[in-house]
């Protein structure tokens, strides 16, 4: 490990920033015990999995510390949430019509999901997925019954809206009922949908009879460049729902709580949802994420400062070290979609081992093995997924620095052992 991945600045910069991805050292990262920190053995930098490398914001851990110090560890009550939510959509996206009674807190956003596809979905119903999209999706779907529909993305990693439209008369085929899940913004290739091609995918539901539900977890995380519009601002989209949290814009996916919200039209569905799911959210987790949304919104302006200057940073590494590896440098999300498909490593059979995460194949196994860096494999995203890499770049500039130097190495060392 070089000296200077164990640097971090604890104050504001020259330029007078705080930045969030600058604060804890490695040292301190590595006596963290979430997922991101031991499932792979210490000498592995974990680009993995969407953990940030951050402190929590101070309003929202004093939030979490009154909360103990008042022994205020019940039930969730209220609709604080959903409010704060409501308030922060109105003053960054302009969206001024969220409606609070058309809301329901969830235990988070995936489970939420689930929940809203049974609404509006039964067993062997379908539902369409943007491949490579997020890989719960798949679980998630197939475990209750319903059929994955794949509508994969164009070669520019945006919808395709005539591969959609095809998928969309598949999953009716025969009369069934189907929903479209989608990832806004998209992960894993960090694109922003525009409002014309929200407006598109509205249309084209609307024409196929297909019910929307939109996983908007990422939506505080649009990078500069780039404009988020809340699928349910758009006109036409009142049958949809739509999910969100804080917990990838603050770090909060340990404490849990989500929005799910409905459209109008779609109100009455979301208030079938069993009332017990309601009971699934935790107390500590509701007013973590009221305070994100209602208090923490110039944390959330420095940390996406710093994200934008590790998106640029990350390009500028992959030039230096990764020849042949393609980037597009995403618009949203701390999450960049890596392809590795010219290194010919297209083995993208699991395998397994002391201390080794059991998905892991391709390049990312490479990468694990022979550079001690862990990325997310690209097979495990679906169609269009194998031999690319996700990685989560929300860390310190000098670990992405080392980690990217140990991926160079490691390619120059697998591309001279093919030479003949």
């Amino acid at each position: 490990m070089s000296e200077s991945t164990n640097q971090a600045a604890s104050g504001p910069g020259d330029d007078g920033r705080t930045d969030p991805l600058v604060q804890l050292p490695l040292e301190q990262l590595r006596r963290r015990t979430s997922m991101k920190w031991r499932a792979h053995p210490e000498d592995v930098l974990p680009l993995w999995v969407a953990e940030m490398d951050v402190p929590l914001a101070p309003v929202v851990a004093d939030a979490l510390h009154r909360a103990v110090e008042l022994g205020d560890t019940g039930y969730p009550y209220g609709t604080a949430y959903a409010e704060a939510v409501a308030a922060f959509a109105a003053a960054r996206w302009q969206w001024d019509d969220l409606r609070v009674e058309n809301t329901a807190i969830v235990p988070d956003v995936m489970l939420g999901i689930v929940e809203i596809l049974r609404l509006v979905t039964g067993p062997g119903d379908a539902v369409v997925v943007c491949p490579p999209v997020y890989p719960p999706f798949y679980a998630f779907i197939a475990h209750d019954g319903r059929d994955v529909v794949e509508a994969r993305l164009g070669p520019d990693l945006r919808v395709d809206l005539g591969s959609l439209e095809d998928a969309f008369i598949r999953a009716r085929h025969r009369g069934r009922r189907a929903a479209f899940l989608m990832s806004n913004p998209h992960n894993p290739t960090g694109v922003v949908h525009t409002r014309a091609e929200l407006e598109a995918i509205v249309a084209l539901a609307r024409r196929h009879g297909v019910r929307v539900v939109s996983d908007e977890i990422h939506a505080p995380l649009v990078l500069p460049g780039a404009v988020f519009t809340p699928f349910l601002g758009v006109p036409g989209s009142e049958n949809g729902f739509a999910l969100t949290s804080a917990s990838k814009a603050w770090n909060l996916a340990g404490l849990k709580a989500a929005v799910a919200i409905a459209g109008t039209e779609a109100a009455d569905d979301l208030r079938r949802m069993p009332e017990e799911v309601g009971h699934g959210p935790s107390h500590l987790g509701v007013l973590a994420h009221t305070a994100a949304f209602r208090d923490a919104a110039d944390w959330l302006d420095e940390l996406l400062l710093g994200l934008d200057d590790n998106r640029s940073l990350l390009g500028r590494l992959v030039d230096e070290h990764l020849p042949g590896v393609g980037y597009v440098p995403p618009q949203g999300t701390y999450l960049a979609w890596l392809d590795c498909t010219g290194l010919r490593l297209h083995d993208d059979r699991p395998s397994g081992g002391p201390g080794v995460v059991s998905d892991v194949a391709g390049p990312a196994r490479m990468f694990l093995d022979e550079a001690r860096v862990a990325l997310s494999s690209g097979h495990v995203f679906g169609t269009g997924g194998a031999g690319c890499v996700r990685l989560n770049f929300a860390t310190s500039p000098a670990i992405l620095c080392e980690a990217l130097a140990r991926m160079g190495r490691a390619l120059d060392d697998f591309r001279r052992a093919r030479r003949p």
